[in-house]
């Protein structure tokens, strides 16, 4: 099955009326076993990856590190229908201060379903993913459309991050800003609230989200991460679900 047919099975499995009740109760009791796992797993051991370049619609300043990818799959739905599903992939390009990555976008509004690609280069301008304080630019283009983003993410203490993104997009003429803070409750269980500005020559919008995210740390240095958000949009008092899920691993022979 291709992304793309992915993306539109989701959508379908969340439309159908007659069945949405029964969705709704299969998927919170598999988001609920998912999520009890790691609560009442051992503690970690000491070189187990902490969840970190993980966020959903506010982007952290880490780049991938060398030898390391990153598969990301997203999936959102308003509840007027509307759908989005998004596919990237982050390589590190020689170390971690540079790297590339792709994204496929797939989007169904009022019936007609378009789709774009963006092509992004991020430069790891300050710090890391051990530092204090990370600022790693990124430069995207898309087929109509240049976007920048200039993120940053502060370590506040042990339990708690924040992120925070200015960006503009050239077609439609797009300004953005970001934030959001994430509690580490635990070393595989984090919770956050994200806050989306976004302004066009038409419309102001400002959007919060909480979610959660939880990790599986894996043999042969695979780690997969989950995560569900709630967005709602302040603008126009609308809710929307936000489906995340993560596969991160070494390659070329990296253990």
């Amino acid at each position: 099955m291709s992304i793309k047919n992915l993306f539109r099975f989701l959508a379908r499995l969340f439309v159908r009326r007659k069945t949405r009740r029964r969705v709704k109760r299969t998927a919170l009791m598999l988001l609920v076993g998912l999520f009890a796992l790691p609560l009442f797993a051992a503690p970690p051991a000491a070189d187990d990856a902490p969840i970190q370049d993980n966020s959903f619609l506010v982007e952290e300043a880490y780049n991938q590190e060398p030898g390391v990818v990153q598969h990301i799959f997203t999936f959102s739905r308003t509840h007027s229908g509307t759908w989005a599903g998004t596919f990237t992939e982050e390589w590190p390009v020689g170390s971690v201060r540079h790297q590339l990555s792709y994204t496929p976008v797939f989007v169904r509004n009022d019936g007609i379903r378009s789709n774009d690609f963006a092509l992004n280069y991020r430069l790891q301008l300050l710090g890391n993913g051990e530092s204090r304080l990370a600022v790693a630019p990124r430069l995207t283009v898309m087929r109509s459309a240049v976007q920048v983003m200039l993120p940053a993410s502060v370590v506040v203490s042990q339990h708690f991050v924040t992120h925070w993104n200015v960006g503009a997009t050239s077609y439609p003429r797009t300004l953005n800003a970001g934030q959001s803070v994430v509690w580490l409750a635990s070393h595989r269980v984090n919770f956050l609230v994200e806050t989306v500005w976004t302004h066009t020559d038409h419309a102001t919008s400002v959007v919060v989200s909480p979610g959660i995210r939880w990790s599986y740390n894996l043999p042969r240095g695979l780690q997969i991460v989950p995560g569900l958000a709630v967005p709602f949009d302040r603008t126009q008092h609308r809710r929307s679900a936000f489906l995340y899920l993560s596969f991160e691993h070494p390659f070329r022979g990296e253990s």
